[in-house]
């Protein structure tokens, strides 16, 4: 009995020790003090006092014993991270609006301090055709699908300037029509729809997000491969649409339309690496076609409104 005592004593010494060395491993908990955020408006002056129309705005925060920072910019954009506290953002909705931009500073052991102001930015952006011709118009949905029976539906190139000066096209990759290993996702069917006073959403209401090999190891699953809500909770529910205007040297050099899709709530269209934002080389009222990137790759999706598997 005397040595299953102390056994029984040892044990709950050990169990003790192992947290309370755990306990000090993680340290105080900090929370970030002197949180201070401000803003640049592209463009302003005495005469435009709300930016040149371009709605870029680039914020900096500061704080003490802040480890990192994220933005909540009041738009209904998703919520940003910016590790060293500077950030740009493009504000889309047309006219002069305000916004309440958030500054989440992050301290050790997660303990955040939060700071908001109040902003005034004018965007002169607006690309109507584009946000009818992927509705449908106002009062319309409409539904696209991957272009499955057509060469070329996804590309792969790089996504910074190469020895050739290659970045705004497909030059490592150009799928064939209904690729052998993309056959999981051509079933796929994405619906935009317009209300009567101009807002867009967006719902993929069938299939699941395609996750390619270059990103898969990021999340720690198999690549190459469709995966459900399990994996992507943003594959589910509908999404907000702005449509902003692109910025990357690829629509800049490459002469691509000068919009980007820009899905709120995390959302995508199929093709899943974590990018919400869409850009788009050409559009028509029945194709679709769109560039979004990981670090280091460029990705070429065509869509169409036939359904490929009738």
């Amino acid at each position: 009995m005397e040595k299953f005592k102390y056994i029984l004593f040892s044990l709950c010494t050990i169990l003790f020790m192992g947290c309370q060395d755990e306990s000090q491993e993680l340290g105080d908990l900090i929370a970030p003090t002197n949180v201070v955020i401000t803003a640049e408006i592209m463009g302003q002056d005495a005469n435009n006092p709300y930016g040149d129309g371009s709605g870029i705005v680039k914020f900096v925060g500061t704080s003490d014993n802040a480890l990192t920072y994220r933005y909540d910019f009041g738009d209904g954009s998703d919520v940003k991270s910016a590790p060293l506290g500077e950030i740009s953002h493009v504000f889309a909705k047309t006219g002069v609006n305000t916004y309440t931009v958030t500054i989440l500073a992050s301290g050790t052991g997660g303990v955040t301090t939060s700071k908001s102001m109040n902003i005034e930015v004018f965007s002169s952006f607006d690309d109507g055709e584009a946000r009818d011709l992927l509705s449908g118009g106002p009062g319309l949905s409409k539904t696209w699908y991957w272009a499955a029976d057509k060469p070329g539906n996804i590309g792969l190139g790089p996504n910074e300037v190469q020895g050739g000066g290659e970045h705004t096209f497909n030059a490592w990759f150009n799928s064939n029509a209904f690729h052998a290993d993309k056959l999981c996702m051509y079933d796929a069917e994405m619906v935009f729809t317009q209300t009567s006073d101009g807002s867009l959403t967006f719902e993929q209401t069938v299939g699941q997000a395609y996750i390619p090999g270059t990103f898969a190891g990021t999340l720690g699953v198999a690549g190459d491969t469709c995966h459900g809500t399990d994996v992507v909770p943003s594959l589910g529910g509908v999404k907000g649409v702005q449509l902003i205007p692109s910025t990357s040297i690829a629509t800049v050099d490459g002469g691509y339309r000068g919009t980007t899709i820009s899905f709120t709530d995390g959302g995508f269209m199929s093709w899943y690496v974590a990018n919400s934002n869409f850009e788009i080389i050409d559009i028509t009222a029945e194709r679709l076609h769109v560039r979004v990137t990981e670090p280091g790759f460029a990705w070429y999706c065509v869509f169409q409104t036939d359904n490929p598997n009738d």
